[in-house]
């Protein structure tokens, strides 16, 4: 039986969401699965330096299907968890020089080898998203709990339902004393607007900062609230039944339209 390929993508760049697949990524491993992660980043990649493995970064993505190296010349395993192992993207070429049918193929041969594929996807719709997509059997969609993250958001819903589903929803950055003020969408007016299953909800931290610039994912900090978070989130992605705590404030999006045009 082979894995499971999971794309990690976002509508709008910079919520978090190659962060995201790092500390999925580590999570998982952590639970003694065998991981794979492709940087689906192409000429802006990432996930290596998160990951701290920059400097030892031999091939990459696009050598791999040009047939210039085997797939397992090209995988860097993590020295903290040698099941983890991550295909970095290229830093020179362009997303136009891969297809979705390339994708299709090197998720269906990565499958066979790991439990989990996990695909960093690109910001945006445009050829990027096509080749993350084309090889994945489930999605998780990054969004944080602003209007303009959660409006793309709710686009790329409409194109993973045509291929891959209803993708699982991670709310990041949550920030509980600005849903409080009313600053902020709480997790009901996003789930709201994007009508898709909650798979958690990482709050905002300064160790996610501080650990991706050590390149040490936060879900290895046993003491921070987002490496916490992304621990339970990874227990869901097993199976298990984790809830998820409210980081709410208590007066909901509808709630707050109502009393700032009625002022009730």
């Amino acid at each position: 039986m082979g894995g499971r390929a999971i794309v990690v993508t976002s509508g709008k760049g910079g919520v978090g969401k190659t962060t995201a697949t790092a500390n999925l990524g580590l999570g998982l491993a952590r639970e003694d699965r065998k991981v794979v992660m492709i940087d689906g980043d192409i000429g802006l990649r990432n996930l290596d330096l998160i990951m701290g493995l920059e400097n030892r970064i031999v091939y990459h993505l696009l050598d791999v299907v040009r047939g210039r190296c085997q797939v397992r010349k090209a995988l860097i395993k993590d020295k903290r968890f040698p099941n983890l192992s991550l295909l970095p993207a290229s830093q020179v070429d362009r997303k136009e020089d891969i297809s979705p049918e390339q994708m299709r193929d090197l998720t269906a041969q990565l499958k066979e080898d790991f439990d989990f594929v996990l695909i960093d996807c690109p910001a945006g719709i445009e050829q990027g998203f096509r080749n993350a997509i084309a090889g994945a059997d489930e999605a998780i969609l990054i969004t944080t709990p602003e209007v303009s993250p959660v409006r793309d958001a709710d686009r790329v819903i409409g194109l993973l339902q045509h291929s891959v589903g209803d993708p699982r929803l991670i709310i990041n950055r949550m920030n509980p004393e600005m849903v409080r003020k009313e600053q902020m969408l709480n997790q009901s007016d996003v789930l709201e607007i994007l009508a898709v299953p909650l798979l958690g909800i990482v709050p905002e931290d300064d160790e996610v900062v501080v650990a991706g610039n050590c390149g040490a994912p936060v879900v290895l900090n046993e003491r921070s609230q987002s490496g916490q978070a992304y621990r339970r989130i990874v227990q869901r992605i097993l199976g298990e039944d984790v809830p998820i705590p409210e980081l709410n404030g208590n007066v909901g999006f509808i709630q707050r339209l109502g009393k700032l045009f009625f002022g009730r």
